[in-house]
């Protein structure tokens, strides 16, 4: 081919979008392995590395800017969760979606891991199906938690005492009050679906609403709102 061209490697046929770019991080090689020709067997995914511990993913993430790092929490070193806000909070990664997998679905776990800016959350006995989905998702902007883990974190904020106000979600935010109702759903685990058919509106004004919020709070993504809605009280300590 002319140099203009030029093929390029893990690059899908002409008009088709980019594959999702994944980097797989977790401390053992036979799932690391395992997980990396499950992805690389999607059509629309492909694998860009793996790395054993939490500082060889950030360096490995800095070096080719994947779409998703799939995460896992306990490894030596520097663990799944510091690696996460490293990556989050840097300039060259912050645009990187971090799904955590794991075998642990402890709730401090869930909540640091939202809390250093993970997009999901899932555990290592995710089908692989539901997995390439939650990468897809997850890659797309949206944040994905299993529903298990969701319920129980829920409940577990809910038992939090005294919300923090945070500065730039108190009443100067410049929230309307749908979008305080929108966010409130959100905090309680609702979908875009079940929000539409909550407030009987329609599915282009909930994803307007929830543009918004992502806006004005700067929130990375859904699972971001969710702690803003219980930290700032508006989802906690009452029934429903």
């Amino acid at each position: 081919m002319s140099e203009a061209g030029e093929a390029v490697p893990g690059a899908v046929a002409s008009g088709s979008p980019a594959p999702i770019r994944v980097l797989v991080a977790d401390d053992q090689a036979l799932l690391r392995g395992a997980l990396h020709l499950l992805i690389d067997a999607a059509p629309d995914l492909t694998a860009v590395g793996e790395a054993a511990d939490g500082a060889h993913a950030v360096e490995l993430a800095r070096a080719t800017r994947p779409d998703v790092v799939l995460m896992d929490i306990r490894m030596p070193g520097v663990d799944g969760l510091e690696a996460t806000r490293r990556l989050t909070a840097a300039p060259d990664t912050c645009d990187t979606r971090v799904l955590i997998l794991t075998t642990f679905d402890l709730d401090d776990y869930v909540y640091a891991a939202l809390r250093a800016g993970a997009s999901g959350f899932l555990l290592k006995e995710t089908p692989p199906a539901e997995l390439l989905t939650a990468i897809r998702i997850v890659a797309g902007g949206d944040a994905l938690i299993a529903p298990s883990i969701t319920r129980r974190l829920i409940a577990e904020f809910a038992a939090r005492p005294e919300p923090r106000q945070r500065p730039n979600t108190g009443p100067d935010a410049g929230l309307t009050d749908r979008e305080r109702e929108v966010l409130t759903l959100i905090g309680r685990g609702l979908s875009n679906p079940e929000i539409t058919e909550h407030l009987h509106v329609s599915a282009s004004t909930v994803k307007t609403h929830v543009g918004r919020l992502l806006m004005k709070l700067a929130a990375r993504d859904r699972a971001q709102l969710v702690i803003v809605a219980y930290e700032t009280g508006l989802v906690g300590n009452r029934a429903g």
